[in-house]
């Protein structure tokens, strides 16, 4: 039997304390969006000077951790069947999104303020990939208005959703609500026909 070298034991627990690092940054930031570096350390486990080893600035731990909130929200969101009617496809987005939504608010509200203008928009997309082909599709169909761009009723999805996961937040909107609500808005702002 072969024992593991010193350096694959050095690489194995160097990527554990990442994965602890990301997993205590999307806690810390999806609660707090200006926690510190030292909170999030302490949620780790791991001394600061272990987390700037493998994050150089707070700048790069919050851009890692929406990379990691997205990457884990498209695996989720990459099987979903959204064919058939446009309607009832962005109904079901909406429904499975929200939660990602929701609970990201807060680093997502903590990576515009450390990341470079534009940043966020590039990390974001992909998700907003899947929202405009929707919707293109649903105007080439004839059921949602061809007045406006796709890129702006793209644009509206996550304004609202925005707005609710703010409401949420502040208990002025019951999270079990949110998608319907999220979702009869932006269908009545998107039907061709108003």
């Amino acid at each position: 039997m072969t024992r593991p070298s010193a350096k694959s034991t050095r690489r194995a627990d160097a990527q554990h304390n990442v994965e602890r690092i990301l997993d205590a940054a999307v806690a810390c930031l999806g609660r707090d969006p200006d926690a510190s570096v030292s909170e999030i350390a302490q949620a780790a486990g791991v001394g600061r000077v272990t987390l700037y080893g493998h994050f150089p600035s707070r700048d790069v731990l919050v851009e890692a951790a929406l990379a990691r909130v997205l990457a884990d929200g498209e695996k989720l969101l990459a099987g979903l069947d959204l064919t058939g009617d446009p309607q009832d496809a962005l109904r079901v987005l909406v429904g499975s999104s929200w939660l990602l939504i929701a609970q990201s608010s807060a680093l997502l509200e903590a990576a515009q303020a450390s990341l470079p203008p534009g940043r966020v928009h590039e990390l974001h997309a992909g998700p907003a990939r899947r929202v405009d082909q929707l919707i293109r599709r649903g105007q080439a169909e004839g059921i949602f208005r061809t007045d406006l761009p796709a890129s702006w009723l793209t644009s509206v999805l996550h304004y609202v959703m925005k707005g609710a996961a703010a409401d949420v937040a502040t208990g002025q909107l019951d999270r079990t609500e949110a998608p319907r609500l999220v979702s009869e808005t932006v269908l009545a702002a998107c039907r061709a026909g108003g």
